[in-house]
């Protein structure tokens, strides 16, 4: 496997934790052969004083995860609300963000088995989870600073996943889907994904049930949330009306209403959270 490459995208789904604290994130690209099996390695590296516990929250996008740390390993299935993860004391963990496609052969079944769940790696289908967590943990040791070790990890990941090539028409099919509407703030209705791809709408919410455990109308929801989310950490005093507009809302109420749902904050609630380095 080739050397990870590192990347730094503008994350949109992180929000943060309260007080606006992020620990170093540390992300890599797949290599290209494994493009239609990971979206993307991340890995944070934390240190926190005596006492202090950190609430990172995501709002997760429609693909399963493989998290690896020194404590847990585990199969994160696709998150309708808001993830919530606690970091404290030292400690990393490396994730693995999957592609739609891959989700139905780690479950081993309809990814809707999995959505709102976490199970051990163990569990994972077609990997062999246990020597998997074994030689990422071999790998990064107790060094997780070290570029060489996170590197040496993700190649561990890389060569397990490489297993589940090649990826099926409808794996290949439901990558797109999800690419077109995550990518494409135009699309406000699931007509016009069916549109796209020529699917009908019961075609359509099949194939995602049984790909990602969710539907196409929350993809389309959960797209919106990213952008508000991404609109709100902006850094000025945002005019909720006019962001609910820009995103396809017929009124902010309908705006506010989804956003608290899915994060348990109102948006000025949210938008009033202060923001702070990484490197703090």
């Amino acid at each position: 496997m080739p050397e990870p490459r590192p990347i730094d995208p503008t994350e949109r789904a992180h929000l943060l934790d309260a007080e606006g604290y992020t620990p170093p994130i540390h992300r890599y690209a797949p290599s290209p052969a494994l493009a239609d099996v990971v979206r993307r390695y991340w890995m944070p590296v934390w240190s926190l004083p005596p006492g202090r516990v950190s609430e990172q929250r995501v709002l997760q996008y429609p693909v399963c995860l493989i998290v690896v740390s020194a404590d847990y390993a585990l199969l994160v299935g696709p998150q309708r609300g808001l993830s919530v993860q606690s970091l404290a004391g030292d400690g990393w963990a490396l994730g693995t963000m999957l592609q739609p496609a891959v989700g139905r052969a780690l479950v081993g079944g309809p990814v809707e088995r999995l959505t709102d769940t976490t199970v051990p790696l163990t569990e994972a289908g077609v990997l062999d989870g246990a020597a998997l967590t074994f030689g990422i943990r071999s790998a990064v040791a107790d060094q997780p600073l070290d570029p060489a070790r996170r590197s040496a990890g993700v190649r561990i990941v890389e060569e397990a996943l490489a297993g589940l090539l090649p990826v099926d028409e409808e794996g290949l099919l439901i990558n797109a889907v999800v690419e077109y509407v995550e990518g494409d703030p135009r699309v406000q209705r699931v007509s016009e994904v069916c549109e796209k791809f020529a699917l009908t709408e019961r075609t359509l919410q099949r194939l995602t049930r049984s790909r990602l455990g969710l539907t196409p109308k929350w993809l389309i929801q959960r797209r919106r949330l990213h952008e508000a989310s991404e609109r709100l950490q902006a850094g000025e005093t945002p005019d909720l009306a006019r962001v609910a507009a820009e995103l396809g809302y017929s009124d902010q109420a309908h705006f506010s209403r989804d956003f608290r749902t899915a994060t348990g904050l109102t948006p000025g609630r949210f938008a009033a959270e202060p923001r702070e380095e990484p490197s703090r």
